[in-house]
């Protein structure tokens, strides 16, 4: 299973923690605010699995949001066959 990071930007799954309260805060009339709980959580980052050129050929690969929003992403064309383009001859004319 390949993991959740960018290949572009190396972005991944960072930890952090969520802090729980009780109480009511002072600029409310209160007392003040308690912690109650800290529990570990996850930031997961917005990969998603695209086709992309990669070293001149077309590849799935996983990358973040913000990589496709800088533009580090090149996409191939959507038809599935490019045709090029016809070459005059310079003997002909």
């Amino acid at each position: 299973m390949m993991p959740r990071v960018c290949q572009f930007t190396g972005r991944r799954t960072s930890s952090g923690t969520q802090y729980t309260h009780r109480g009511k805060p002072k600029y409310l009339g209160g007392v003040g605010t308690k912690v109650t709980g800290k529990t570990k959580r996850k930031f997961k980052a917005n990969i998603q699995t695209v086709t992309a050129i990669v070293d001149g050929s077309p590849k799935r690969v996983k990358v973040s949001a913000k990589a496709i929003r800088m533009g580090l992403v090149v996409k191939p064309l959507k038809r599935k066959y490019s045709y090029k383009p016809v070459e005059k001859s310079l003997d002909q004319a």
